[in-house]
């Protein structure tokens, strides 16, 4: 029975299903959805995952609709490496407890300085006011020194000496804000021998591949936009990020409400 991922490259968890997967040699066939032209809100993948999301993990009549689901189920059924999902109690406990701090912290705060520095000055076509990202980065600022002081410590990895699932998560999310032109790992020497050694483990070539949108970002910026209207996008993505949506036009759907899982 072929697995389908279903898959956005410019989704931070949909590149670390990508890499995972292709890491472990586990096939599948890549099913392209491109949330910047609103292909989630069409009807047929509307049967596939009613909440219009991804990443997607389809196995016949199974389907998955959220990133760490997959990731666990991915590592379960194909037996990967035990430090990618240790099976001691304590360092499990520790990737799910990075997992589930993530969420709320790295991610929200990466998404939030992507949106002020890419998003929404492609959207409106003029850079956003200075003091929305003086503020965004500060933000982070304060979620990276709890990484580094709470998470990474002294160790290479995470959880210890090996790279998990904990770590493939951070990268993915960090190399969003990089990407979009804010590199996180200046002045912070422990990050950046961290990213450096994830790399290695991932392999440079598959990081690099699974990244190759994001590093030519250009691209995104000549993508056509034929649903929603550029402006009419906004309302869903601030609400998420908390920034302030008066320029933003009525609710509807975007590209953006179908996020990342």
């Amino acid at each position: 029975m072929a697995l389908e991922l279903f898959l956005d490259p410019l989704s931070q968890p949909c590149r670390a299903l990508f890499i995972f997967a292709k890491k472990h040699q586990i096939p599948f066939q890549y099913r392209l959805v491109e949330l910047i032209k609103g292909q989630h809100w069409q009807e047929a993948y509307g049967k596939v995952n009613p909440m219009r999301q991804v990443p997607v993990l389809k196995e016949g009549d199974f389907i998955l609709t959220e990133s760490v689901a997959i990731l666990l189920y991915l590592a379960r059924k194909f037996k990967t490496p035990d430090h990618w999902y240790p099976s001691d109690l304590q360092k499990r406990a520790r990737v799910d407890e990075y997992l589930s701090w993530q969420h709320t912290a790295i991610r929200v705060h990466g998404c939030k300085v992507f949106l002020i520095q890419v998003y929404l000055p492609l959207f409106l076509g003029h850079p956003m006011p200075p003091e929305k990202l003086e503020e965004a980065l500060k933000d982070l600022e304060r979620v990276l020194d709890l990484f580094e002081e709470k998470f990474l410590q002294d160790r290479p990895f995470i959880v210890g000496n090996e790279i998990s699932l904990a770590d493939l998560m951070a990268i993915v999310e960090l190399m969003e804000v990089v990407c979009g032109g804010h590199d996180v790992f200046k002045g912070r020497p422990k990050m950046a021998a961290w990213r450096s050694r994830v790399e290695d483990a991932i392999g440079k070539d598959l990081f690099l591949e699974a990244h190759k949108e994001m590093f030519s970002l250009e691209g995104l910026t000549t993508k056509h936009l034929p649903f929603p209207s550029p402006v009419e996008s906004l309302e869903p993505l601030s609400r998420r990020t908390r920034i302030p949506s008066s320029s933003a036009g009525r609710r509807t759907k975007s590209p953006g409400a179908g996020g990342a899982g």
